[in-house]
């Protein structure tokens, strides 16, 4: 790699040293690097720099918080969230896994994964507020079901890897991609519930529904305590508070009120976004402001603190990031990488490298775009017949999608920006904790269970 290529890599690192230590945002530190890259490695000038700026993304999570936090402001999200633990008679431990099914379903179905994690997010973390769930693991929850079903045979993703597969003369079955990133995707959130409790129990908690930590001398008050919970176990370590007691349904359900014509709005509101994001593939950033909009005339007094709980340091953050890797694709860093790992000559490990380097990009940049990059790069070995074709290609596809919990990536920004009853500097932090934990196993795992152990068979 030239200076130019690994110059570039040291800056990213550097980034991640300085807001690890400093309470900076790191998006901040992301465009004046992008400016550095841009303008003295590139020769580009300002709207050349800027041409990868996610205005999508930022649209999306704008539009999403917006919507949604006029919806909490007029009862609607309390609404449903008593509607939902109505439903489940206080099993609160199965909420989880219904927002994860939810949001395979809405992937599945063609839901791009963003747009299925903007719509289940806001209600999901709110259950997680009002039950004391730890709101990592309930992002984690939702963001893994959109995963799931983000390869079927009529999704995004699922369409794109076929094709980019069948161009080059080789055959994949479309149901095989789809049951191989749904069992990956349903394996890592069974791991992660089951490691959470798992430390919640080496810190001698109660391990209640997805990491709340619960103390033991219960007085039955049902009041909550003050202490922040520590640790991914409690909250993850997010600033929630520890409940004296076990959660009890009828607790957690506030008095129940009639349903306000403002509340029967929003609901309508709610439908229709689904309605037009599903069903007639619209943008779900203007979709959300628009239906945003139309509360806000509702309660014009609530309109400024609607605006002012948009995230925008997440915003600031997702944007500066996502500009500054899309220069270092620009510069050439990324495809030397890919290059490199294809030199490496032994099939199996090259499969783990491309694993890697997809995986480990994709938490910084987009997964399709990623895709459409690596998975060309990778059919030369394949046309050899030396590995599986679908297992590869899976182990591929799933890692560039696994890695999205990251606080960089859209549907990682979008459970940074919906989380209630957070610090949220600290929650960042922890989102990226569990991104690396995440980065440094699941690219290995799908390598392992879809690569090496076909190739045994």
């Amino acid at each position: 790699m030239s200076s130019v290529e690994i110059l570039p890599l040291i800056a990213l690192v550097a980034m991640f040293v300085i807001a690890t230590f400093f309470p900076i945002n790191i998006g901040i530190l992301g465009f004046i690097g992008a400016f550095g890259v841009g303008a003295f490695l590139l020769g580009y000038d300002d709207k050349e720099i800027l041409a990868a700026f996610p205005s999508s993304i930022v649209l999306t999570i704008i539009g999403v918080t917006y919507f949604f936090g006029m919806a909490k402001k007029n009862g609607t999200i309390d609404l449903l969230v008593n509607a939902c633990i109505r439903a489940v008679r206080g099993r609160v431990t199965v909420v989880p896994w219904v927002f994860f099914f939810c949001a395979s379903v809405l992937t599945a179905l063609g839901t791009f994964s963003p747009a299925a994690v903007a719509l289940i997010c806001p209600a999901a973390l709110s259950f997680a507020a009002r039950t004391k769930m730890s709101p990592l693991v309930m992002g984690i929850m939702t963001i893994n079901g959109a995963h799931a079903g983000a390869f079927s045979p009529i999704s995004v993703s699922g369409v794109l890897v076929h094709d980019l597969v069948e161009k080059s003369g080789l055959t994949i079955a479309p149901w095989t991609l789809f049951f191989a990133s749904y069992g990956m995707n349903l394996l890592l959130s069974v791991l992660t519930v089951v490691g959470y409790a798992a430390l919640a129990r080496m810190r001698n908690l109660e391990y209640s529904a997805t990491g709340t930590r619960i103390d033991d001398d219960a007085d039955g008050s049902g009041s909550a305590g003050t202490h922040p919970a520590s640790g991914p176990a409690g909250g993850g370590g997010t600033g929630t508070q520890v409940l004296t007691r076990p959660v009890r349904p009828d607790a957690l359900i506030t008095q129940v009120h009639p349903v306000t014509v403002v509340q029967k709005l929003t609901l309508f509101l709610i439908a229709a976004v689904l309605v037009l994001v599903l069903v007639f593939h619209l943008p779900i950033s203007f979709i959300s402001i628009a239906a945003g909009a139309i509360l806000a005339f509702t309660d014009l007094s609530k309109q400024n603190e609607a605006i002012a709980g948009i995230s925008w340091s997440t915003v600031l953050l997702v944007a500066g990031m996502v500009t500054y890797i899309s220069l270092l694709e620009e510069v050439g860093t990324i495809d030397h990488l890919a290059q490199m790992a294809i030199t490496i000559g032994a099939p199996l490990i090259v499969a783990l490298v491309l694993c890697y380097v997809i995986g480990v990009t994709s938490a910084f940049a987009s997964s399709t775009a990623l895709l459409a990059a690596i998975i060309p790069m990778a059919l030369p070995l394949l046309q050899t017949g030396a590995l599986p074709v679908v297992g590869v290609v899976a182990a591929l596809a799933i890692a560039a999608t696994v890695v999205d919990v990251s606080p960089f990536s859209t549907n990682g920004a979008l459970v940074l920006a919906n989380a209630q009853g957070i610090e949220r500097p600290r929650f960042y932090r922890q989102l990226l904790v569990n991104a690396g934990i995440v980065v440094a196993a699941a690219p290995a795992l799908c390598w392992l269970l879809l690569v090496v152990v076909p190739s045994m068979v």
